[in-house]
């Protein structure tokens, strides 16, 4: 705490936010006065780790969590506090650990999954590193659910209609928004790299440099909240849904990662004179095996799975390759301490912190396992057959079916998740949609 109050009087701050991830990746927490939060304890229920996005409670509630509602109690880590450089007084933003009541990491808190993956790689002596690239669409105000969105209008006066991919030009349409948002992440020490323009209408990436995940998932997750503000300020919305669009391409949150050693910094992926090893084979054979048990936490919603559809720049199958944007898993042209494994799979709806937990522990489980890769795959990938779940439903079955998640994640968190996720597979089945009313109503 002698860190943060003295951050806290340095810029003199007067409110704290006390933040705290939930399962969607969305913060939960309290406003909180400076004087108040450096003298008392900061809690919350920790029912709120067990809510729907829908925000109601599953009917597993009390079997996952006490049946009193009891608080649980928020330690602040001193790495994350930031500005809020959006707010109307001087107000910090601090990301907090959530301990049970007998001062545990509670096994609930996505940020305590994350951190006990690294703990088996601390055991190992490896420091993973990764690199996330977020995408997300600006998209026009949408008060009416039932109405498609659009893109917003740009600095011309006009709507984009056609692709833009890289596209300076088109980019400079949002150049306001653009700038507001770098200057908000340049307040808060965001490392934010390159931006270009998507593929999609009005489609943006932000690539992140490469560095320790869990501060990299704390800066993915104040990311989020600094668009969608951002995007506020300007009269639009910024979303990071999976699929928003029936006629553009996903967005996704592909993942950079390395493994370096712990005492001499080397890539454990080469060998010494630069070559790939065998590590590195079975880091890529783990993420081909361990995948589809784990891919509800790369795709947690209902709308993610409309995003692994071919020819829209999405993986559809558990195939890897060397510089192929068509395989879920690519291997970058690198010189070898960059030596690295991009996944393609996570779509930016992720919670950042589950998506880094399972990517690095489906590797993990490779190298410890020695799971042997198949052969790299050449050419267009997505003409192949799809081997990926297309159902929330589907996903969840094979969650259950993948004692390796209760190995790494825990057995009261995956039973937290899977009551969570099917009950808003059941809230979203109930839902008639559109295409049902104009095809079937008159014609079966």
């Amino acid at each position: 705490m002698d860190k943060i109050t003295q951050w806290l009087a340095e810029h003199s701050i007067s409110e704290v936010e006390c933040l705290v991830p939930d399962m969607s990746g969305n913060a939960r927490g309290k406003f909180t006065p400076t004087d108040k939060f450096l003298t008392e304890d900061s809690r919350l229920p920790e029912s709120i780790l067990v809510q729907t996005v829908t925000g109601d409670y599953v009917d597993e509630h009390n079997e996952l969590v006490d049946p009193a509602d009891t608080d649980m109690l928020l330690v602040p880590d001193p790495d994350s506090i930031r500005l809020n450089p959006w707010a109307n007084e001087p107000t910090a933003q601090i990301i907090h650990d959530c301990y049970t009541r007998d001062g545990k990491p509670h096994p609930i808190s996505t940020r305590n999954i994350l951190k006990f993956v690294l703990d088996k790689y601390a055991e190992q002596g490896w420091q993973p590193v990764v690199a996330p690239e977020v995408e997300f669409y600006l998209v026009k105000r949408n008060l009416d659910p039932d109405e498609k969105l659009s893109a917003p209008v740009g600095r011309s006066g006009r709507t984009e209609k056609t692709r833009q991919s890289y596209s300076i030009d088109a980019a400079n349409e949002y150049e306001p928004i653009i700038e507001d948002m770098y200057d908000f992440c340049e307040a808060q020490g965001l490392d934010v790299d390159t931006l270009i323009h998507e593929s999609g209408t009005a489609q943006m990436e932000i690539n992140f440099l490469h560095g320790d995940p869990l501060k990299l998932a704390d800066q993915v997750f104040t990311f989020k909240r600094t668009v969608r503000e951002t995007a506020l300020r300007h009269g639009i919305y910024a979303t990071f849904m999976a699929k928003p669009m029936e006629d553009e391409p996903g967005s996704a949150l592909h993942l950079h990662q390395s493994i370096v050693d712990s005492e001499t910094g080397k890539n454990i992926f080469v060998n010494d004179d630069g070559s790939e090893n065998e590590r590195f084979m079975h880091f890529i054979g783990g993420m081909q095996k361990y995948t589809p048990g784990f891919i509800t936490f790369f795709a947690p919603n209902v709308n993610s799975y409309r995003r692994f559809t071919p020819e829209m720049a999405a993986p559809t199958s558990l195939h890897w390759g060397y510089d192929n944007r068509t395989t879920g898993l690519r291997v970058p042209d690198s010189s070898p301490q960059a030596k690295r494994l991009e996944n393609r799979f996570p779509g930016a709806d992720c919670n950042p912190y589950l998506a880094i937990a399972t990517s690095l522990a489906c590797g993990y489980l490779g190298m410890m396992n020695k799971v042997t890769p198949s052969e790299p795959y050449t050419g267009d990938c997505s003409s192949e057959p799809i081997t990926l779940p297309r159902t929330q439903e589907h996903a969840l079955s094979l969650l259950a079916e993948c004692p390796e998640a209760v190995e790494m994640f825990g057995d009261t968190f995956v039973r937290a998740w899977a009551a969570i996720k099917r009950d808003e597979y059941e809230e979203f089945n109930r839902v008639i949609s559109s295409w049902e009313r104009e095809y079937l109503l008159l014609n079966v």
